[in-house]
């Protein structure tokens, strides 16, 4: 049976981006599917980050359209877009580190949680109620992240691997649909990122709808993701399931160098 660009929840369909003379991102068009963890991997100035730029609103295209749900977000700002349901992290941490872990979660919850002015000086009921689920919401994230026992900790406490668990639980905080993460697994060592891939992937199953990472770390992305797109001098190089992509010598030429490829 065909499939429609209905039936997918994100569709970006050639997506063309320059900086001076420079092309970030050439005629890039991919799809995905409720339910998916989607990697968009590929080398050092593949052009990943700036496509993923242009999904989130922080970068306009010069070509190209992207929808969420058969709704067209091109041209909309990325407050709009999160609010729609597309909520990303960054490369550079957004964690604030004299917050706890327990404050910088809740510190998530802004899209959730929006109150005109006028209600944070006369709280009603109402308000208070929705304060009320906001720390309920934080407290289960804190849980469901694996920081239990760090809810209390400042932020500047917290190793490595807990930063980039704290920034996912901040994305997840703005309950998004789907989750888009920029490079969550930099720094980790082997054992966290095994750790953030069970995470990513219960987050899948439980949590968001679909979720697209750029990654470097090809252990996680093998391991986690259901399917890659790669990019390679800002155009899309190869698409498919990771068993497909590690065997593509087009794939291995890129990141290795024609002496592997052959």
């Amino acid at each position: 049976m065909m499939q429609t660009h209905t039936d997918y929840l994100l569709s970006v369909n050639g997506l063309s981006k320059r900086f001076g003379g420079v092309a970030a991102v050439r005629d890039v068009s991919f799809d995905l599917k409720p339910g998916e963890i989607l990697g968009l991997v590929g080398p050092n100035g593949a052009g990943k980050t700036s496509c993923f730029n242009l999904v989130t609103g922080f970068y306009r295209p010069d070509s190209g359209d992207v929808s969420f749900r058969g709704k067209r977000l091109t041209g909309m700002k990325p407050y709009q877009i999160a609010r729609e349901g597309v909520v990303r992290s960054f490369q550079k941490t957004s964690v604030l580190k004299s917050l706890t872990v327990f404050g910088n979660i809740l510190a998530g919850h802004y899209l959730a949680a929006r109150q005109p002015l006028w209600r944070v000086f006369l709280p009603t009921a109402r308000v208070r109620a929705i304060e009320m689920d906001v720390r309920h919401s934080a407290e289960r994230i804190v849980e469901l992240i694996g920081l239990g026992r760090r809810i209390d900790s400042p932020a500047y406490l917290l190793s490595c691997g807990e930063l980039r668990l704290l920034e996912v639980a901040m994305a997840l905080a703005a309950r998004p649909k789907l989750l888009m993460l920029d490079e969550p697994a930099a720094g980790l060592n082997t054992q966290e990122a095994v750790v953030l891939g069970k995470v990513l992937r219960q987050l899948r199953d439980t949590e968001v709808e679909a979720i697209v990472l750029v990654e470097h770390n090809m252990n996680l992305v093998m391991n986690t993701c259901d399917r890659l797109v790669v990019m390679h001098l800002g155009e899309k190089l190869a698409e498919g399931v990771p068993a497909e992509i590690l065997s593509n010598p087009q794939v291995v030429e890129a990141y290795l160098g024609k002496a592997h490829a052959a």
